[in-house]
């Protein structure tokens, strides 16, 4: 069974940075990405972040973090980051780790496991 644990998140002022852990466990033998979602606290859809493909290594981003965050697998493979830098309030959210992630168009999918998520606040 797949475990994802998330750290990381907290308090942050406007313009200032953050890096989220993952660290997966159970992890199946054909797993093929990771990545990231978060849920704003008006509590609607969650939103794709960013995705990994394993495999390849190459990377997508939503166009509202684009050139802000960087996705990056650890020494230790079963271990991705989140650097979040320039954070803006409506950055705000519950981040959730995901597996086999997919960008299809201008549509998110994580189509195996989630974490239970981590708090970030940006405010001042």
């Amino acid at each position: 069974q797949v475990q994802l644990v998330e750290s990381g998140g907290g308090l942050v002022q406007p313009g200032g940075s953050l890096r989220l852990s993952c660290t997966a466990s159970g992890l199946a033998l054909d797993y093929y990405a990771i990545g990231w979602f978060r849920q704003t606290p008006a509590g609607g859809d969650r939103e794709g972040v960013s995705c990994m493909n394993i495999n390849d290594g190459t990377t997508d981003y939503a166009d509202s973090v684009k050139g802000r965050f960087t996705i990056s697998r650890g020494n230790a493979k079963n271990t991705v980051y989140l650097q979040m830098n320039s954070l803006k309030p409506e950055d705000t959210a519950v981040y959730y780790c995901v597996t086999d992630c997919e960008v299809r168009g201008s549509d998110w999918y994580a189509f195996d496991s989630w974490g239970q998520g981590t708090q970030v606040t940006v405010s001042s």
